[in-house]
């Protein structure tokens, strides 16, 4: 019940009721009088009239916002979807005027105390009429209306999208350039300049694309998979150093991977997520399978080894790119976790997503 007596129900009923109040007045104002005295409203024919009205009214105005409703699941209302429910909309209210007006007009005419000044038939085709029109002037009104708001909502949840974006965009770069992964990266690196010089050098100079990449993408919220494909090669070498053979990352990518864009530095956040929530070993390695499925999204597959943290996890990574794709698409990031494995995919973008992202909003 507390649902149903809401502050904005109830603001939306009166508004309502005073529109029906204002547009029974004009009608009647405009039709009734013919320079005699003047019907009451308390005649049992002007009860009739106003009570009917009501009913109609309000019941074409609340199957039009159910209407919508259903179709808010759409991005926008297009004019097929406007047509559609306004044919509905109106397959609903014209039998119910006829009957309605039948009904008060022909048999219960008399039992009612309903007075017209003309013949019923000829009343009926007005009242009719009348009721139609009025009927598609709040159709049409209202789906202006819902337009409008939908409109200013979609701009809000835009802007509100962008907002969280920019964070997680920052979030993800100022994670990948943390101390504690240049310092790893370092601690790796004097070790090897000990033990293989050449194997050193390599070290470097992937350390470096690395980081040139992070720099270089650093404005771009979406990359081309290729290039992450790239900085993913020079990631998992640094790996195979670091964590020797207790880290196996193993890529079988079977698109190309020109024609798509994914959130930068996406793959990484996910391999370094897997990295923080499972123990690994030479003896238990951890597993990480980066493949494609089909041509429509990624799926990063680990075995589950969970490793106990000290706090609980807040699954910041995921949300971030979570966040990510919902600016760009409705295609939504999933999360598996099985007793033996994790996994998470996520959607493969078209690279033309921007420009129908910008067209969409628009």
């Amino acid at each position: 019940m507390s649902n149903i007596f809401t502050k904005r129900r109830i603001r939306k009923f009166f508004f309502r009721w005073m529109v029906v109040n204002f547009v029974y007045f004009a009608v009647k104002l405009t039709m009734e009088y013919d320079g005699k005295e003047y019907e009451g409203f308390f005649s049992s024919t002007s009860l009739f009239y106003y009570i009917s009205a009501f009913f109609l009214l309000m019941l074409t105005w609340e199957i039009n916002d159910y209407l919508l409703k259903r179709h808010k699941k759409y991005c926008r209302l297009n004019l097929k979807r406007s047509l559609k429910i306004v044919c509905i909309n109106m397959s609903i209210m014209i039998p119910m005027c006829a009957l309605v007006y039948y009904l008060a007009l022909f048999p219960f005419k008399d039992a009612w105390g309903i007075t017209c000044p003309n013949t019923p038939i000829q009343q009926f085709t007005i009242d009719f009429s009348r009721a139609i029109l009025i009927g598609m002037a709040v159709i049409f009104s209202n789906m202006f209306h819902y337009a409008m708001n939908h409109h200013d909502e979609l701009e809000k949840r835009l802007e509100d999208l962008q907002k969280d974006m920019l964070a997680s965009q920052y979030a993800s770069l100022k994670n990948q350039i943390s101390p504690h992964f240049l310092f790893n990266s370092l601690n790796t690196l004097t070790s090897l300049m000990y033990e293989d010089r050449d194997l050193a050098s390599d070290f470097v100079t992937r350390l470096a694309s690395s980081y040139r990449y992070i720099l270089d993408n650093r404005e771009h919220d979406l990359v081309n998979l290729q290039k992450e494909l790239g900085f993913m090669d020079a990631f998992i070498f640094m790996m195979d150093v670091r964590h020797k053979q207790a880290v196996v990352i193993d890529l079988n990518i079977k698109v190309d991977p020109e024609q798509y864009l994914i959130p930068t530095l996406s793959l990484q956040m996910l391999v370094e997520n897997a990295l923080k929530h499972n123990i690994y070993s030479k003896e238990k390695p951890l597993k990480i399978a980066i493949s494609t499925i089909g041509e429509d999204a990624l799926a990063i597959k680990n075995n589950f080894q969970k490793r106990e943290l000290k706090q609980n996890t807040t699954q910041l990574g995921i949300k971030n790119i979570k966040k990510r794709y919902a600016f760009y698409t409705n295609k939504q990031v999933l999360v598996r976790e099985e007793t033996d494995f994790f996994e998470v995919i996520i959607p493969l973008l078209d690279k033309r997503v921007t420009e129908m992202n910008l067209i969409a909003v628009s």
